[in-house]
């Protein structure tokens, strides 16, 4: 095994916040799945949890080293849970392509809140030496 990517991202809960409050509805359904939406609504403080799966979004896009835009769009990038709160990714459309095509096997995945920042970690696996 090998590790094709990594990343990092670091958010400003307040910055998401912010496009809440601002572009309310047409902000979450442009960036989040509807079952991220669903999760971080049933939570006491909604922005922390969203802006963790910003984070790992961003997180997930430097890993390829592309970034969201023409490879690969915001909803590519769907945040889950385990059973056990272990967060994971799966990948859709563009993200899931570009997957394909680079090898990659599994998706890891950390993410960490505070009241003020929000943070992911991502590494890519191939199955493959390298």
């Amino acid at each position: 095994m090998s590790v094709l990517g990594i990343g990092v991202d670091l958010v400003e809960n307040a910055r998401i916040q912010h496009s809440l409050d601002r572009f309310g509805d047409r902000f979450l359904h442009r960036i989040f799945t509807a079952g991220e939406i669903e999760y971080c609504q049933s939570m006491k403080y909604p922005a922390r949890h969203l802006a963790a799966r910003f984070a790992a979004k961003e997180a997930v896009s430097k890993a390829f080293g592309t970034g969201i835009g023409h490879a690969m769009g915001w909803k590519d990038i769907d945040v889950h849970r385990k059973p056990s709160g272990e967060p994971f990714v799966i990948l859709e459309g563009g993200a899931k392509k570009l997957g394909e095509e680079r090898g990659v096997a599994a998706v890891w995945l950390t993410l960490s809140h505070t009241e003020h920042h929000a943070t992911a970690m991502v590494v890519l696996e191939s199955a493959a030496a390298i």
